[in-house]
């Protein structure tokens, strides 16, 4: 039965399409004695009553394909004369009106059902007129088959947890009363399987609420199929014949078995995307597990003890890929990565950083290398700009060339003036005003002055 098949059952489960004609079952004690017989016309149930075992009826129909919901098949000799699988043809075939069959049905299953505490046996007769579907699944109105089924569900009942309560009678709060409460189904199945929308009467689809403990005792001893593990099962057995072979490394262990898993994820969505999300899907034989180990980077020696352990474990039922795909593995996985790539990221910052500071620093030192013989070509300048200024030349000086010769670089340049005989220094306005002329055969500097102004000669002040 696929996905398709079995949504189409659950969805008749409503007031208006369900089409169950009778319920019957039992309710066990904790030491497995029958307290209670239950025998209804499903159609005339109250409404409280109707609704609350329809919910039953559902969850039987509910959870994961290959974990929840495992289809069994029959061994040839269950459908003989005795067999499990033709004692349930006998009671689908009487509708749940065969006393002593149902009997006989309810002792297999208390026999068999490991569990401790009360429960209650449930099993409904249906009869679904299947309506032909065309291959876009639009509805014809003729019918290929009428589907006649049986549906179990085995519920536990356990005491309603203590706790007070408001008690009317007495318009107090007080301590409740606990009451056997029927919870949703642990197990179930529905028989005939309902596969290609047609009848198989040579397998059952069995329900397992709990995927870790399915009870396959149930699924031998009761039904007399041969007993198939859970998703989660076969996850677990996978894991741990991994982590045996690698050894008691945790951190190593982790490492490998991340990387068969993504090797095996990889592996399925790449079969997806080739034959889309409906293909069968792709099963782990003892033939191709070397290649995943290989491809997964396992060591050759560990390689061999996993191969060994997986044949003899799964031996002629490997299990699909996809249930052996750990989702939590996968993202803590990713995680992994991400951080990696995280930390790479900043190891190459941090060498980029440490390399932009020797270049800074190399750059510093060129700079004050490249500052200091600034300092020295200026000072040269500045004494060529001065030599260019003499008394024999001073009117060609400009303004700008005299206003770059500080005060400060002057006064340092002091021990050099002591090569001439004439050293001027006027006020940057009276530069162009100065000039150079022959007198009396000699050749003279001619200053003007206004009658405000003072000249100071070697300290002496000179009035003119």
């Amino acid at each position: 039965m696929n996905k398709k098949e079995i949504l189409e059952l659950k969805r008749r489960l409503k007031k208006d399409e369900c089409t169950f004609t009778r319920m019957c079952g039992c309710y066990v004690d904790g030491q497995k004695n029958i307290i209670l017989n239950i025998k209804q016309t499903f159609l005339n149930l109250k409404d409280e009553e109707f609704f609350k075992y329809l919910e039953i009826a559902k969850k039987t129909l509910s959870g994961t394909i290959r974990n929840n919901l495992l289809e069994l098949d029959f061994p040839l000799e269950e459908e003989n004369i005795g067999g499990r699988q033709h004692s349930l043809m006998a009671l689908k075939k009487s509708r749940l009106k065969d006393d002593a069959a149902l009997d006989s049905f309810y002792k297999l299953i208390i026999d068999s059902y490991d569990y401790t505490g009360n429960f209650l046996i449930l099993i409904f007769h249906d009869a679904y007129d299947v309506i032909t579907r065309t291959t876009d699944n639009a509805k014809l109105d003729e019918s290929e088959e009428v589907y006649e089924y049986l549906l179990c569900a085995i519920c536990p009942v356990s005491l309603s947890k203590p706790g007070l309560g408001y008690l009317e009678d007495d318009n107090r709060i007080g301590a409740r009363i606990r009451d056997w409460v029927v919870e949703a189904p642990n197990l179930g199945f529905v028989f005939p399987a309902f596969t290609d929308r047609s009848t198989d009467i040579h397998s059952i689809m069995y329900y397992t609420k709990d995927a870790k403990n399915p009870h396959p005792e149930l699924m031998e001893e009761a039904l007399g199929c041969i007993s198939k593990k859970t998703a989660t099962e076969h996850k677990e057995t996978f894991n741990t014949i991994i982590r045996n072979a690698i050894g008691t490394d945790d951190e190593k262990s982790d490492h490998l078995f991340m990387e068969i898993q993504e090797t095996l994820n990889n592996m399925v969505d790449d079969h997806n995307t080739v034959n889309g999300k409906n293909a069968e899907p792709i099963i782990l034989t003892n033939d191709n597990i070397q290649d995943i180990l290989i491809e997964s980077g396992i060591p050759e020696e560990i390689t061999a003890k996993i191969e060994k352990s997986y044949t003899e474990e799964f031996g002629d039922t490997p299990p699909v890929v996809e249930n052996l795909i750990d989702k939590k593995v996968l993202a803590a996985n990713e995680q992994r990565k991400k951080e990696e790539r995280l930390e790479k990221k900043v190891q190459i910052l941090e060498e980029r950083l440490e390399k932009t500071k020797q270049d800074a620093a190399i750059d510093s030192e060129k700079e004050s290398a490249l500052e200091s013989e600034t300092d020295i070509i200026l000072g040269a300048e500045i004494d060529t700009l001065l030599e260019t200024n003499s008394v024999t030349n001073l009117e060609y000086a400009s303004d700008s060339e005299l206003e770059a010769a500080s005060d400060s670089e002057i006064e340092s340049e002091n021990n050099t003036t002591q090569n001439y005989d004439i050293v001027l220094q006027v006020n940057p306005q009276k530069v162009t005003q100065i000039k150079s002329q022959i007198i009396d055969g000699k050749k003279c500097i001619v200053i003007p002055m206004d009658d405000d102004e003072q000249a100071n000669v070697n300290g002496v002040n000179t009035l003119l």
